[in-house]
């Protein structure tokens, strides 16, 4: 949901000189402080017509016209909750609003004022938000929650990125049909539909020619995508399930699938990288994964979210799938995928977990070797299954025991792997100077592994390096992250035909511990 203080209102306010944390003081305030259900309770109720969202012509002259106003957005959790922001942004930019990042003078006098929020808007209601923002200004508050069956905001090209930045996410889909036990998703963001594939590749076409080398194809559930807006395009094929798999929903028909979408992205720009996320494990027939092997621009890297290694946990958390099923498909990915990179999500302490059945999550991971891990303690969601059916009896000093122990076999594995690319050559493509030093360049490889050079070796080429570069770097040292030096300038289909594809790759320094909100 977005939560909404406009910036016109104190625009002549001096925040109070106070050296207390309003950051702190914040946190804590959202953890107790009132629910949705309140804000709406407390809410006036104000009827403007049933007007259309793209006709909103009782809309105040100064919401078109600026008057200066601005708006800052405060962003949390998962990339999906970026690209909303996006969306947000384009709609309300349209209305005369500007967006600030500069929030300095105002954020104690927003933080501590006793209404911190006037309008709420769901994540299918974001065309309606110059509508609340009007109900606000008559002194109500206002709130849309509903969700769509249709939403996917098609039209919208969203503001993807700085002019820095060489990289960007495109949202594909919206909701999720899955239903996992510990996951409130289903309930905030509605049911799973998919953007029109015309759409998305008219997005792909202007952003590369804004010169961005790589794209992620986002969804909360990426490759069970179906596009079934054309009718030409709705035949009889039934979705195909990874083998030993299940789902609670019924198969999908019809359509312009994963697959399909896929294949037409990488033929846009050969030059431009594709990644995608978030998959689930079900949704990986051999077609995808024959496109991705096929593909020079379609990165050999795979997130594939296990939650856990034991099959009791699975079944609990509703996953559709057994230990053993998911490491056939393990199996079956390396085969047709050899230089593959994996990924993964997983949950420590949840409900009913065992010592026995915690020590199969590790077991799980040494077995696969995964390059990367987001690594997760449960706390339990109101509305979930797992809310209402299930009971969280594993005790808080368990959980992160148990989730201490998975990112020291994460850890381990890296070091393991890591060492094994030195002496190698990556393809990188450079994202700009490193964090921790300036003397330094960082990009990332094909598997989505950091890299840093320094400046003074990629100066000492034929020519300068600069962000966007695709650059061939000779892996030297690896610890929890990966050191090497430039040896020039390079592309994808030259790393393709002098590496035959036989990459190695490695864990990054990017293993996560994160809270399961969605």
């Amino acid at each position: 949901r977005v939560l909404l203080r406009r910036c016109c209102n104190f625009a002549n306010t001096s925040p109070e000189k106070k050296r207390t944390s309003v950051s702190d003081n914040f946190r804590t305030r959202l953890a107790s402080g009132p629910s949705l259900q309140d804000f709406v309770k407390k809410g006036v109720s104000v009827t403007l017509g049933g007007a259309d969202p793209e006709d909103q012509g009782y809309l105040s002259v100064d919401l078109d016209m600026g008057r200066s106003r601005k708006v800052y957005f405060e962003t949390y959790g998962c990339q999906m909750n970026v690209s909303d922001t996006q969306i947000a942004q384009v709609i309300l930019e349209k209305k005369g609003y500007q967006r600030t990042a500069d929030l300095k003078r105002l954020k104690t006098e927003l933080l501590e004022r006793e209404k911190l929020v006037d309008v709420i808007a769901g994540p299918d209601s974001y065309r309606d938000l110059p509508r609340l923002l009007t109900v606000a200004d008559g002194g109500h508050q206002a709130s849309n929650v509903l969700l769509s069956l249709e939403e996917t905001y098609a039209d919208i090209m969203p503001i993807h990125r700085t002019p820095q930045s060489h990289s960007a996410f495109i949202s594909i889909m919206r909701g999720c049909d899955n239903m996992c036990s510990y996951c409130i998703v289903p309930f905030t963001r509605g049911r799973e539909r998919s953007r029109p594939v015309s759409s998305i590749l008219e997005e792909v076409r202007m952003l590369s020619d804004q010169g961005v080398k790589e794209v992620t194809l986002l969804g909360q559930n990426v490759n069970s995508y179906r596009d079934v807006s054309e009718e030409q395009f709705c035949g009889s094929d039934v979705t195909k399930l990874s083998r030993g798999f299940n789902t609670v929903y019924r198969s999908k028909r019809g359509g312009l699938r994963f697959s399909d979408l896929l294949d037409r992205v990488s033929r846009v720009d050969p030059a431009m990288r594709i990644r995608f996320t978030s998959p689930h494990p079900k949704d990986f027939p051999d077609e995808v994964l024959h496109l991705i092997s096929e593909r020079r621009n379609i990165c050999k890297q795979i997130h594939l979210p296990a939650q856990s290694g034991s099959n009791q946990v699975l079944k609990a958390m509703r996953r559709g799938y057994s230990r053993e099923a998911y490491l056939d498909l393990v199996s079956n990915i390396k085969r047709i995928i050899p230089a593959v990179s994996l990924s993964s999500d997983f949950i420590s302490g949840f409900c009913g977990e065992t010592e026995d059945d915690h020590q199969q999550t590790l077991s799980l991971i040494r077995e696969v070797g995964y390059n990367v891990g987001f690594l997760f303690a449960y706390s339990v969601r109101k509305k979930t299954h797992a809310f209402h059916r299930l009971q969280d009896d594993v005790p808080a000093h368990v959980k992160q025991r148990r989730l201490e122990e998975c990112i020291g076999v994460f850890r381990e594995e890296a070091s393991r792997v890591n060492a094994a690319l030195v002496g190698s050559s990556q393809l990188v493509l450079v994202e700009g100077e490193s964090k921790r030093s300036a003397k330094d360049l960082c990009g990332r490889t094909d598997g989505n592994l950091k890299v840093i050079f320094p400046i003074e070796d990629a100066a000492s080429g034929a020519a300068a390096i600069h962000a966007g570069d695709y650059v061939l770097v000779e892996i030297l040292s690896a610890t929890q992250s990966l050191r090497g030096r430039a040896l020039g300038h390079s592309n994808l289909d030259t790393w393709t035909a002098t590496s035959g594809q036989l990459r190695g790759y490695a864990t990054s320094d990017s293993t996560m511990i994160m809270d399961n909100t969605g």
